[in-house]
This record gives C-alpha cells, structure tokens and sequence, in this order.
C-alpha cells in the first residue's frame, strides 16, 4: 500500500513520516539547507505480517503543488496533515480539492502539533477540518492526534495505517503493466533507474518495456518494489526498475513518462475528458482555455474545449476535449488536474473518457453517446454500451489498449458480449450479434432493390453499398464481412461490385457471337495495348456503336475493363497489371515506383501507362503523389487480386474462400 502525504507548508509531513517510518524523506540539500520538502520523498515501514508500507512525502509549498499532484497519483490512502497551532491553511485547502479531483477515496488526518495546542485549541481546528473536507472525498475521515517530537499518538497512527493496509489487499494486477516515471538517475556499475508508482499490471526481470510517449525500447535488468531487491513489481508498488537498452539514457527519459507494455504505447495529444471546476473558481471555462494539464507526473500546456454547451461555470461539470502541447502517456478513466497557466492555483480536473477522438463534428450527437459509453467503468459494460453506439463496429483491440486491459481481460470481454470480429491489421473489429444480423439483412435487402431499379447493371459499387449501410465498416473489415458464412452463399464480390447470387446477366446469342470475335483482339501479346473500340470496329467491319455497347455490356459482367474513353482491357488483364505494379512496389525501396518504372514493366508506351495508372487511382488502387504513386493495399482485391494485396503486406495470401473473420 502506498501512502500519500498531503498539507501546508511546514504543518510536519516530513516530520511525521520519520517518525512513523524512522527514515527522513528530505533526500536533498537545498531540502535540508531550507527545512521544506522541495521534490518528492519516500521512505519505507515494513509490517509484521512482512509486508511494507510505502511513503510518498510531498511539497507542502505552492510553488510545488505540480509536484504534489505528481506524488498524489497512484497513492491508495492519503494521509492529509493539518497543524493543530496553524490550523487549515491555503494549500491544506488546494491540496484537499486535489486529492478530491484524483478521486482518492480511503484517507486519514493527522493533526500535527498536538503537544503545542490546548484541548479546545484542538477542538477547534477538528472543526475546521470537518467543515474543509465536507463534500469531498475525506468526508468522515477519521482525525487523529499527533506529535512527532513527542511521539504522542504516533503508534496509534501506525496501527491504524497497518489496518488500512490489510483492509486495502493487494491491488489487481490482471492488467497490462504501466509506471508512472517520477525520477531518474544513473547508478554507478548499475545504469539508468526510473522510480515511480505501478499503475497497473506487473513487471518481471528481463521483460521487454516501452518508454512512452518516446517510443523507446527497453528492457528490465533489475528491480526493487518497497524498497527491496524482487524478481516482480505488482500495481500498488514503488518501484525502480534497471532499464538498459539502445538510446536509454538518462537524458532520454523524462520525469512525467510511463514505463508501459509494448503493447500501450499510444501517446496522444488530444483527449475527450470529464472535467469539473471548482466551486471556487471566479470565472468560467470558455472555449479554447488555457491551462497546465497535470496527470501522473506528466505536465503539459494544454487547451480546454467545452463540448456541452459554450461555458463550463464553477461547480459545474461538463465533457469537454483537451488538446494539449505535446503528447503524454495515459489510459483512458484516468484522473488529471487542471491549474491555471501560471501554475498559482488548482482550478479543476476529472478523468479521462477517450485518449484518440476525432478534431473535427466532436459535439455530434453521436459522439455524445461515444463518450457516455466510454465513461462507464466496467469495461464490458462499456464495450458493450459502444457497440450499440453508431457506426456499431468498434476497434475492440484499441479499446483494450487504452484500458490496459490483459489478455485475459479481452478474451472475458468476448467471452461476455460474444461479439463478429474481424481481424485486421489495425485491429480486431467488432459488431455485436444485434447489429450484425441487422447488417446482412441490411445488404440483402439493399442489394434486392438494387437489382429491381437496375437489372441490366453487373452489381452494386462495392464502396457505394459499404456507405450506404448504417453499420459503416471500414473498407477492409467490410470485404471481409461479404465473405463471412452467413452471406457467403448470398452474396458475390465480381471486382469492384458486388450482387446477389441470385442475379445474373447474360450475353445475348448475337453478343455472344460477337464476343468470341471481340475478345481474343484484347488479348495475348496485345493485351496491355488493346486496339480501341474505332480500331475493333474497322477490323471486323461493324459499327463502333455495335463495338462501344457490347463492350460497356461486357464491363457490366466483370469481362472487361473500361480504362480510358473507348479503350477496353481484359478483367483478366487488369488482375495482371495490378500484380505487376504491387510487385515493383514491392521492391521499391520506399514502396513508391514512378509510371515510367511501370510502362516499361509493360512495354506499352508512355500514355497508355498512365491512362492505366490513372484508372487505377480512380479506383483506389494506387494513391498519386506527384510523380510517384504507392499501393493502397485495401483495394487490390478489387480486380481479385488478393495474392497482390499479400505481397504488399509481406505475407502468405489466405486459401480463397477462407477470409481471416471469427463469429463470438
């Protein structure tokens, strides 16, 4: 169990802590030289039982509340000291509403000085206290009598702090592993050492770790958790961990950092959050506020943007969005302080709802609900809310990210709500059983009425009926979705379109006929050359009308291609060229080729190359930036080459027929 101070300057923490613990926590110089706790102090009381009690003495002094707030988070009991001849003073007051906004719920209070002050001096300050801590977190907290010189009252404190301690049990560590960096130093013959709290999880010897939000890997070559050489660190500890790796050093790593699984690295620098202002703030929040934003350890510049209505007024609470000056390491429902800029006093704070939302159409109805979703606390009951919540498919592997959630965690949460998931490269996509169902019934149906108003039509634009849904998939979960069981035998991808399997066109035996003369004109050695409906027209004696509406009846079947005005190619052509121009992406060293690169692939002149490449933006395939063009791999399936979209990710293609989804 970790215990918090909290107080007014020179009202005894540090005192107090040494004399329940034996160890001063004023470590530095100008500390001792002062008679004021400057930075944060530790000290250590082992238990009976062998377990230990862990101390976090914080500044007392208003110029250090933002080092307070650092030793306040991650606390389990805070433990505010008020001295009996002072009284409640102004950072007794600050530091209550602090602990108040990190939402601290267990605590006690020492009143210090007990010797110096009368019976009904004492009364009278237990008073004051009462009427402090109304309405926040310390209500009913118990006040107990101390003096550390005298060492009265000080074992009953003691006692009291050990029951609490058993009262508490160990923290959960079920999920994934994060500390909140608050020093680092650099040992001789030992190397770069982080300190701080264990948020979450655990953390071993030689397990790998990432530095956030530098992206910085590590690995843990030692550690000690309360003050004692371990072989594991678990939530609820003070920790130091022996970091080695390429770039550590102490230089690279700052105060305010998280130590966090490789999986959590997700720094963000614009958050949706919960926040309330004190009552005695003087003004209200107005929109793009300025602020200092403290979480953890971390501090940073930050601009507050109200989302429910224009002004956030004091006492009040209001959801609003947070763009802050550089990026910071967190998890979504952690709590944060805000203070004014010129860090003079606390004004509010509240917990975080979303760690990645959207800049733009944030105060839509439909983030409303995102965010009154993102804010319950039970994760199941939250994902669970989410999926009901439009567009109704949810990233389930972002979502247990910014919860660091385990493993186990997730798979309960499936377990749970039994939702379709689709396996993507960003993530596990998720649509629950209600939403689903109303999907395929959704495709069919709009699928049907399509067919009815355009019969002679090959299908619908595969993106135009992915948009059209009011389960808005993206592009690739939603190719995968028209492969799931239960539309499979329904539904039927030809290129970029998509029908019923029930619906067919067919080639009149006249256009048949025609077709057989027409088609090996497109192919063989001319194939990425094909002559144009005028040439077709004048090497078969027809008409260019009777060329131009077989072949635009052809496209409609998915036979052929409309690249350029009058110029067909072969389905089986444009599969080819899309190989063609993944695999020189594919060996290009940065994956951008140019379309000289690719005419001379094809041997087919400059102009009907780009004409071909153009097509190919237009179709998403390709993405043009100036004279160079990469692969969208997403859409290479459009002309079926999903061989091509695996050589673009650098892996095995799937079988056909066996899309990479799973049902509950």
């Amino acid at each position: 169990m970790i215990v918090g101070t909290a107080g007014h300057i020179d009202h005894g923490k540090t005192a107090l802590v040494k004399a329940l613990t034996g160890v001063d926590a004023d470590r530095l110089k100008e500390e001792k030289a002062r008679g004021i706790t400057i930075d944060l102090g530790f000290a250590y009381l082992p238990l009976d039982d062998g377990s230990v009690l862990g101390f976090v003495d914080v500044p007392g002094h208003e110029r250090f509340v933002h080092t307070m707030v650092a030793g306040a988070s991650g606390i389990d009991v805070a433990l505010l000291v008020v001295a009996a001849d002072d009284g409640v003073m102004p950072q007794t007051l600050e530091h209550v509403a602090i602990l108040d906004l990190l939402r601290i719920r267990r605590g006690l209070i020492a009143l210090t000085k007990a010797d110096l002050a009368t019976p009904s001096r004492l009364t009278e300050v237990t008073t004051e206290i009462r009427q402090a801590i109304a309405g926040t977190v310390l209500e009913g907290a118990d006040i107990l009598p101390v003096s550390s010189t005298t060492g009265s009252g000080i074992d009953a404190l003691r006692d009291r702090l050990a029951r609490e301690a058993h009262a508490l049990g160990e923290r959960a560590a079920d999920g994934r592993f994060r500390l909140a960096v608050d020093r680092v130093f650099t040992l001789t013959g030992i190397g770069v050492v982080v300190t701080g709290t264990v948020l979450s999880g655990e953390v071993r010897v030689k397990d790998a770790v990432r530095l956030s939000p530098s992206g910085l890997t590590a690995r843990v070559r030692s550690l000690h958790a309360q003050n004692r050489p371990v072989e594991r660190g678990r939530a609820g500890d003070r920790c130091a961990l022996n970091l080695t790796g390429e770039g550590i050093a102490k230089d690279t790593i700052r105060r305010g950092d998280m130590v966090v699984d490789a999986l959590l690295h997700a720094p963000t620098d614009r958050i949706d959050a919960r926040l309330r202002l004190l009552p005695g703030e003087s003004r209200s929040v107005g929109q793009w506020f300025p602020a200092r934003l403290h979480h953890g350890a971390a501090e940073t510049g930050a601009r507050v943007v109200v989302l429910d209505g224009d002004k956030l007024l004091p006492g009040h609470t209001a959801d609003v969005q947070l763009v802050l000056d550089r990026p910071i390491a967190t998890a979504a429902l952690d709590p944060f302080v805000l203070r004014d800029v010129s860090a003079r006093r606390t004004i509010g704070g509240g917990q975080f709802i979303d760690l990645h939302p959207p800049a733009r159409q944030r105060r839509t109805a439909e983030r409303k609900a995102q965010r009154a979703a993102l804010a319950i606390a039970d994760p199941q009951e939250a994902f669970a809310a989410l999926l009901d919540t439009p567009p109704f498919a949810w990233n389930l592997s972002a979502f247990a990210r910014d919860r660091a959630l385990s493993a186990t965690s997730s798979d309960d949460l499936v377990s749970a709500l039994a939702p379709v998931t689709f396996d993507l490269d960003e993530g596990r996509m998720a649509v629950s059983p209600v939403h689903w169902r109303s999907f395929v019934a959704d495709v069919l149906q709009r699928l049907q009425n399509f067919h009815a108003i355009c019969p002679d039509l090959q299908g619908m634009g595969r993106e135009r009926l992915r948009l059209a849904l009011s389960l808005r998939l993206p592009s690739v979960a939603f190719a995968l979705a028209l492969q799931h069981a239960d539309l499979a035998g329904q539904v039927v991808r030809d290129g970029a379109f998509v029908r019923l399997a029930s619906h067919s066109l067919q080639l009149s035996p006249e256009r048949e006929a025609l077709w057989q003369t027409v088609a090996p004109l497109l192919g063989d050695d001319v194939r990425f050359r094909p002559p144009r409906v005028r040439d077709i027209a004048g090497t078969l004696a027809r008409s260019e009308q009777d060329i131009r509406q077989l072949l635009k009846f052809a496209a409609r079947l998915g036979l052929v291609d409309e690249v350029a005005h009058d110029h067909y190619f072969l389905r089986t052509t444009t599969h080819e060229m899309v190989l063609i121009a993944a695999d020189i992406a594919v060996h290009a060293p940065d994956g951008r080729f140019t379309a000289a690169q690719f005419r001379d692939r094809l041997d087919n002149g400059r102009k009907v190359a780009i004409q071909i490449l153009e097509f190919f933006d237009r179709q998403g395939v390709t993405l043009n930036r100036g004279t160079l063009r990469s692969i969208q791999a997403r859409y290479l399936d459009l002309f079926g080459a999903a061989s091509a979209a695996s050589a673009v990710h650098g892996r095995e293609s799937s079988p056909v027929g066996r899309p990479d989804f799973k049902s509950g």
